[in-house]
């Protein structure tokens, strides 16, 4: 039975992912900062459906806590790289700390959990791993997009460096999805037409479906699609113009 260890598991995605593996019958490591609301997740996981949850409390940011999570990474078949958060204020206003804390779990964290896992799982013959980065990897925006980016090019680049070995590297680019992101980051949404919303579940489904295709990039909704066609391809300016404007 595989096991998969998930990144910002109590929200999101990370708990869509959560609770679609679970479903499929699939042991999980779950990691997030808050130890209440991974055990109330891992007693419903394991009640609901059976599946076996470890929890590992840790600020990816902390590398001391941070520790543990890349001791235990190298055990498991399937690696979801998903906790992240924004930042409200633009750069040059923002807060320099928590700029930094943001490379620290969107860089720093899933490069490190990558480069421990890929070389067990291509020991082992099998596995996959999901680096979440956003439609923002396309677009300047900030800090938050330069992550993105960076997660973006790292993914693909571990495609190429697995290709042969049957183990997978997918970057996921969700657009404007219902989770918490922009609650807890203050920001007000009301602006965005409910056309460009996406939920929870369909990004997780999309995601593993790409994954277990062996795709390296996914992008759900045909909304992102094409905007990212058009972020990714089209002239630079333009694309600085439509962000200013937005």
């Amino acid at each position: 039975m595989a096991t998969a260890l998930i990144t910002g598991a109590t929200s999101g995605l990370g708990l869509g992912f959560c609770e679609q593996l679970a479903a499929e019958g699939q042991d999980l490591v779950i990691v997030a900062r808050n130890t209440d609301r991974l055990e109330a997740l891992a007693a419903r996981l394991r009640d609901e459906r059976g599946v076996g949850v470890e929890v590992l409390a840790a600020d990816l940011a902390d590398a001391g806590q941070r520790a543990a999570v890349e001791r235990r990474v190298v055990d498991v078949d399937i690696l979801i790289n998903n906790a992240g958060f924004a930042i409200r204020s633009g750069f040059l206003t923002s807060d320099l700390e928590e700029e930094q804390r943001l490379l620290d779990v969107m860089v720093a964290a899933p490069m490190r959990l990558c480069r421990l896992a890929a070389p067990a799982m291509v020991e082992r013959g099998r596995g996959a791993i999901i680096n979440v980065s956003s439609i923002a990897a396309w677009m300047p925006t900030g800090t938050y997009g330069a992550a993105k980016a960076y997660i973006t090019s790292l993914t693909e680049s571990l495609a190429i460096d697995l290709k042969g070995t049957g183990v997978t590297a997918t970057a996921l680019h969700p657009g404007y999805t219902h989770t918490e992101l922009h609650q807890r980051a203050g920001m007000n949404m009301k602006s965005v037409p409910d056309f460009m919303w996406l939920d929870v579940d369909d990004v997780v489904a999309t995601a593993l479906k790409d994954a277990r295709a062996g795709r390296s990039m996914s992008v759900p909704g045909r909304q992102y699609q094409a905007l990212g066609l058009a972020t990714r391809y089209g002239p630079r300016p333009l694309v600085r113009w439509a962000v200013r404007r937005g």
